[in-house]
């Protein structure tokens, strides 16, 4: 599932976020329909689950709306909405405290299957997705975190700089890092 990248025209995206600064409602509405899908599947990769996904990425537009005075005009907007998406999805999870539902997670990821794939082999394929979201889950938080952007996302090196406020060289250090440590932990489960 690929979530797009920052797509939004920079200067657009910054004439938005002047007007909606100024008090322009519709404005900020523009800045929330540009982004909407990408913070819905960012949400769902965190707390796997739609109706969740859905609340959290709403909320969190609406607790960016009423902290946007404090946002700097000279920065991308999505890197600072998805800081609060984060922190909201975050305490999500903390406060349920729940087991992750993995065949939900099978089901929420959109690969393109090939309609003479075999039962069988569609079973064995959502076996080693369910095993590597397992994986996954046992990794630390900032490694989890980096996957999801990369690898479900697809969200390029500069745009994870942005998104986390680090260099383009340290996403790729934990990149290989977090990817490392996966890979451990699929050897160790058994999988290849």
């Amino acid at each position: 599932m690929n979530t797009g990248s920052l797509t939004v025209d920079t200067q657009l995206e910054m004439q938005w976020v002047h007007q909606a600064k100024r008090g322009d409602k519709q404005a900020f509405g523009k800045l929330v329909k540009a982004y909407m899908q990408k913070a819905y599947y960012i949400a769902l990769s965190i707390v796997h689950n739609h109706e969740k996904a859905v609340d959290l990425s709403q909320e969190a537009f609406v607790k960016a709306y009423y902290a946007f005075d404090s946002f700097d005009e000279q920065r991308r907007f999505f890197p600072w909405y998805y800081r609060i998406l984060k922190n909201a999805c975050l305490g999500e999870l903390r406060k349920n405290k729940r087991s992750v539902n993995f065949s939900a997670i099978a089901e929420n990821i959109h690969d393109v299957v090939d309609d003479n794939i075999s039962r069988q082999q569609k079973m064995e394929d959502d076996e080693r997705k369910e095993q590597v979201w397992i994986a996954m889950n046992k990794l630390k938080e900032n490694e989890r975190e980096i996957l999801l952007l990369r690898e479900i996302h697809g969200q390029s090196y500069e745009e994870i700089a942005q998104l986390l406020g680090c260099p383009q060289g340290t996403v790729m250090s934990r990149l290989y890092t977090a990817r490392q440590a996966l890979k451990k932990r699929l050897q160790k489960m058994g999988v290849v």
